[in-house]
């Protein structure tokens, strides 16, 4: 392999964080996007090379990505970038890695499976804290409760937030709330599922939200039944309960430019001083048919921090012929220990499980 990894998105935030620790590592990193003055001076800080790509055209992608080996795809909104970056890999025989949280990506991704087996290269959406954290926390609670029934995934409202978080999360409203039932997907009404988990101080309400664990946790861990919560008090659920009621206005042309251009003056991201104070917190749960549960907590640093960890490590791997062709998820190929090798990291089994419920809204 040639052990050039080049990181698409590299001038954003979490982008330049990844490109920041490959500089370290014994890869040549590339960091690519598509405003020159911003790549010419990331390439410049970093002492590295810079390519200046539109992710719109084929041939420069092409181009750009033929003597690559692994993309790590930052840019967001996902759903726009990724299907051409990965069209691009599979003719350049490049494999495909990104940060995206958007369970449509992984959808579209899951398409080319058969392609990528085909080039002998893998496809890797949510090389991030969501989803390389959670998938790894599912396969463990899995293996606690065999055939289990249902898998519950909850994250701890998290206090920061990047501008391309926040204009993901915005263009990603809708009024239904993805689920998996009896192995298919299907939505019920935003705010329908609410339930309480314990993210190690006192049981905390929780909402259903559509996340990849749904698409990706299924393909991980095969258990037919999956929810994903997000903790949020009364405020927030009346606050999401608002978004869904006028999700649909958010998709129009007139919404997308206010949405981009409050996201403008937002602070690019959260400074290190204030990453090194946070900390995420996921829980997750198995039941079986006979209601046996188990639950386990995973407390990981800052999702920015913990994602340019991940993808990076993630990126090596492949490089030292760690993967597998095809659409992957983490812990199917790399297994539910790989989220401990993080610094930071922290997997707590609760043996005495904790009292929860859950309330069907009509």
């Amino acid at each position: 392999m040639r052990r050039n990894v080049l990181v698409y998105g590299a001038t954003g935030y979490t982008g330049r964080l990844i490109a920041e620790r490959l500089r370290s590592s014994r890869c040549r990193s590339i960091v690519a996007g598509r405003t020159p003055h911003r790549v010419q001076a990331l390439a410049a800080e970093f002492g590295v090379a810079g390519r200046v790509i539109a992710a719109d055209d084929p041939n420069a992608l092409d181009q750009a990505l033929d003597d690559i080996d692994v993309l790590i795809n930052a840019a967001s909104p996902f759903a726009l970038t990724a299907p051409a970056l990965i069209e691009s890999c599979l003719r350049t025989k490049t494999h495909y890695l990104d940060i995206t949280g958007e369970l449509p990506v992984f959808q579209t991704a899951f398409r080319y499976d058969g392609a990528a087996r085909k080039r002998g290269i893998m496809i890797m959406p949510g090389a991030a804290l969501g989803v390389v954290a959670s998938d790894c926390l599912a396969m463990h609670v899995a293996a606690l409760v065999p055939n289990a029934k249902y898998l519950r995934i909850a994250l701890l409202r998290p206090e920061l937030f990047s501008r391309g978080t926040f204009r993901s999360a915005l263009g990603l409203a809708n009024s239904r709330v993805s689920i998996r039932r009896n192995g298919r997907l299907m939505s019920v009404p935003v705010g329908r599922l609410q339930r309480t988990f314990d993210f190690g101080d006192g049981e905390k309400e929780s909402v259903a939200v559509s996340w990849a664990d749904v698409f990706t946790a299924y393909y991980s861990t095969g258990i037919r039944n999956i929810e994903t919560y997000f903790e949020a008090g009364f405020a927030s659920r009346a606050l999401y309960q608002v978004g869904a009621g006028i999700a649909d206005t958010m998709q129009l042309a007139p919404a997308r430019t206010l949405i981009d251009a409050v996201a403008s003056v937002l602070p690019e991201g959260p400074r290190e001083v204030r990453r090194r104070t946070e900390r995420c917190v996921l829980v997750a749960e198995a039941e079986d048919s006979w209601r046996r549960r188990r639950y386990v907590r995973l407390t990981t640093p800052d999702g920015y921090s913990f994602t340019a960890e991940a993808a990076t490590a993630i990126a090596q791997r492949i490089l030292q012929g760690d993967f597998a062709p095809g659409f992957q998820t983490p812990a199917k190929v790399f297994g539910a220990e790989l989220v401990l090798a993080f610094k930071g990291t922290d997997r707590q089994e609760l043996h005495q499980p904790f009292l929860t419920h859950e309330r069907m809204m009509s």
